[in-house]
């Protein structure tokens, strides 16, 4: 019986020190590691940067909108307030990152994040496949 009541504050030390850890390791990894919303995210940047850089190709607005909303809300759900997804999408390492990752998309389609005839092309091409980043662009 006394070997209980000494065992039980240490089970619940354990269990609360275990609880704060995994809650540190998720605040840790965060939206970072939420390959899917950045996967979108990187849909976002890739359409942007070509509608910015193409004369011939503009966005579909509304589309765009909705569709972030959409990315937004996934966070969301994961429990992630508007307050942590607002500073991960205006944190400037973040934002570096993933123009890498677009720029690294262009480069493996053949175009460069420099040159507006390529994304040009490549915009066109992911209009006509009806792709995501497609959908989100607009011949004018």
């Amino acid at each position: 019986m006394y070997a209980m009541r000494m065992m039980k504050p240490l089970l619940i030390g354990a269990v609360v020190m275990t609880t704060a850890l995994n809650a540190q390791a998720a605040a840790q990894s965060g939206l970072p590691a939420e390959k899917d919303i950045n996967d979108h995210l990187l849909v976002v940047a890739v359409a942007d940067k070509i509608r910015r850089e193409c004369n011939s190709i503009s966005a579909r607005f509304f589309t765009a909108r909705s569709y972030l909303n959409d990315v937004k809300d996934m966070a969301e759900k994961r429990g992630y307030s508007e307050a942590e997804i607002e500073a991960y999408i205006e944190n400037d390492q973040e934002k570096a990152k993933m123009r890498a990752k677009r720029n690294a998309y262009f480069k493996a389609r053949g175009a460069s994040n420099l040159d507006p005839a390529s994304l040009c092309t490549l915009g066109q091409d992911e209009i006509r496949k009806q792709s995501q980043i497609g959908l989100l662009l607009k011949t004018k």
